[in-house]
Parts: structure tokens; sequence; C-alpha cells
């Protein structure tokens, strides 16, 4: 009886079963697209998927990395359009590598690991399957104890931190400690908006962005909010409420989350 063939690679780097397409290949599949195409519709239509689709994977893999894969600009007198970014280009690069030679990869591993350490980081921190819509990768650079829980700030960007309150026990059994890295997930039905700025709340987490895109349902509309550093944010509101704020693209606007809202993974 032949030998039962596999593909894969040992650690945190998966390759694809014989009939299904890993996640990271998708995600790879439409950088490259973005990249020989220079917009996310174009590419979309290249590679057999919706704009939508497009838009959530890009939104997605800019979240869970440290550094932006992609950079979006509006149009203007050149006209607007999506580009890699030179860690984008890395991701491509490197996975293509492992696309045309993985098997010699397997065995030379620990010599070639400084090469693709950034891709191997990405991919073992896109394995995770959650229904949070919200899912960010960050560092703590600080935790304040308390008598039962304990606050932790982690920058998921440069410009953006994200305020989670855990328990002691939780802080213990995940081994946190600052420079830690953590998933950050938010469910989007957790998220409140408020076109009111200057809006005192007791909200630990208070967002400001631009609403980027807003696609509404039969009762429930998905709001976008782009919140710098080319990281974004979706809330689930009602349509009601989008008609009452007079939400529209482009508008300046706040999410607001409590800090037990955010729920922390060790990465």
């Amino acid at each position: 009886m032949p030998r039962k063939k596999t593909t894969a690679l040992k650690g945190d780097l998966s390759l694809l079963s014989r009939d299904q397409g890993s996640f990271t290949e998708l995600q790879v599949q439409l950088l490259v697209a973005v990249d020989d195409c220079g917009s996310i519709s174009a590419a979309a239509r290249k590679i057999g998927i919706s704009y939508k689709t497009a838009w959530d994977r890009i939104d997605a893999m800019n979240n869970m990395s440290d550094k932006p894969l992609l950079l979006r600009s509006a149009g203007g007198s050149h006209g607007g359009g999506t580009r890699l970014t030179e860690v984008g280009q890395e991701i491509v690069q490197g996975f293509q590598v492992l696309q045309n030679e993985h098997k010699a990869f397997v065995r030379q591993l620990g010599e070639k690991l400084h090469t693709i350490s950034d891709l191997a980081s990405f991919i073992k921190n896109t394995t995770l399957i959650s229904s949070a819509r919200n899912q960010y990768l960050g560092k703590v650079v600080a935790i304040t104890r308390g008598a039962v829980n304990s606050e932790i700030e982690l920058h998921i960007s440069d410009s953006v931190t994200l305020i989670a309150h855990i328990t002691n026990d939780s802080l213990k059994d995940m081994k946190l400690k600052k420079g830690s890295a953590c998933i950050a997930l938010i469910k989007s039905s957790w998220i409140l908006l408020s076109k009111d700025i200057e809006l005192k709340t007791s909200a630990r987490n208070q967002l400001l962005g631009k609403v980027a895109k807003i696609l509404k349902g039969q009762v429930n509309s998905e709001v976008i909010l782009d919140v710098g550093d080319e990281k974004s944010i979706c809330a689930i509101i009602t349509n009601v409420s989008v008609d009452e704020l007079g939400l529209k693209k482009g508008d300046d606007a706040c999410a607001l989350f409590k800090a037990s809202s955010v729920i922390l993974l060790k990465a």
C-alpha cells in the first residue's frame, strides 16, 4: 500500500491539506493579487472573491500584524489605490519560497529561521479561529495589579492602545509580564459608537477614528472604523442607531467598550 502523502511543516508554521487550502495561503494569494493589481476591487475580481471578503481579509491581516502589510490611499489627482508595505512584500516572498522549496526548507529550518521569522510569527498568530470579529496582536506595556483584578495595557500599534481587565488568577496562569505578546478579542456587539468624540464615559477604551465602511443588513449594520496605523475596529449596531446618529462614511466617530469586554490570549 502506498504511503499516505502529507505536506506539513512542524512547529508554528503549517502548510495545506491535500484537498483544502490553508487560511494563510488565501491571505498570501490576496496580497499577491493586490500587489499585481494595485487595488482591492481588482484583486478581489482576480482571485474570485467578493469585495467585502477582500476588505475583511486585509483588515484582519493588518490588525494581526505588528506592522501594516498593506496601505490604502484615497483617490486624488492620481487616483487611489492599495500597495504592499515592505513587510507585506517580505511575507509574500517568504511564503512563495516555502511553496516552491518546502521540503528543503524543513531540512534547513535551523539555518534559515532568521530569514522567515516575521512570516513564521505572523502565521502562528493568524491560525486563531474565533467568532470575535475584532482580533489584534499586541504587546503588554503595563500591568496594574488590584486586589482581585489586574489592568493590562496593550499596545496594538504605535498610537493605538487597548485596556483589558482580567483576574489576578488569569494573570498568573497566563504568566503575563511587561513585553509579553497577546491577542486581544473584542466582539463587535460589545462596541458602542458615538459621533461625540468629547463624550465623557466610564468606558475604559475609547478609540477615535473615521467611519471607513457601513454595511447595512435587514436589522443591523456593520460599521468599520479606521482608528489609525492601518488598524480598524468593527461594531454591529442597529440600523435605527445608524440613522439616529446620522453616521456616514468619512465621519469622525468614537468606539467605546469596557476593559472587561477585552479577552486576552497569550500569543
